[in-house]
């Protein structure tokens, strides 16, 4: 694999990821702010998690490998999102395909042995 190629896959991954996380401002501060519960603490649930991965920044593939296992928690959130809110279907779609992306760029990167 090109070191071009990585470099893509590698930067896809990091605009999922940062995706993901200004998605998650936007729908708790400003498209659907939560009824039940403080803004803040919605944010605390959504946003800081996928925050935590910045620690592993240094080696860019920890982090997304990270990040990538963190979204399947967000895949999942948007799934039953899509299906349980009509109103908030766009942004819960938005946040199943970014999680796809983020995924799908850590499969794209992968090496693969050769024989």
């Amino acid at each position: 694999m090109s070191t071009t190629r990585v470099g893509l896959v590698d930067r896809t991954g990091l605009v999922a990821w940062a995706g993901l996380a200004l998605l998650q401002l936007a729908w708790y501060v400003w498209l659907f702010p939560p009824q039940h519960v403080p803004v803040w603490l919605a944010l605390a649930i959504t946003v800081v998690p996928l925050l935590l991965p910045l620690t592993a920044l240094p080696n860019l593939r920890r982090a997304l490998l990270w990040a990538g296992i963190l979204s399947l928690f967000y895949f999942c959130h948007g799934v039953a999102e899509a299906w349980s809110a009509p109103h908030e279907r766009i942004p819960a779609l938005l946040e199943v395909a970014l999680t796809l992306l983020l995924i799908g760029s850590l499969g794209a990167g992968v090496r693969r042995a050769r024989h």
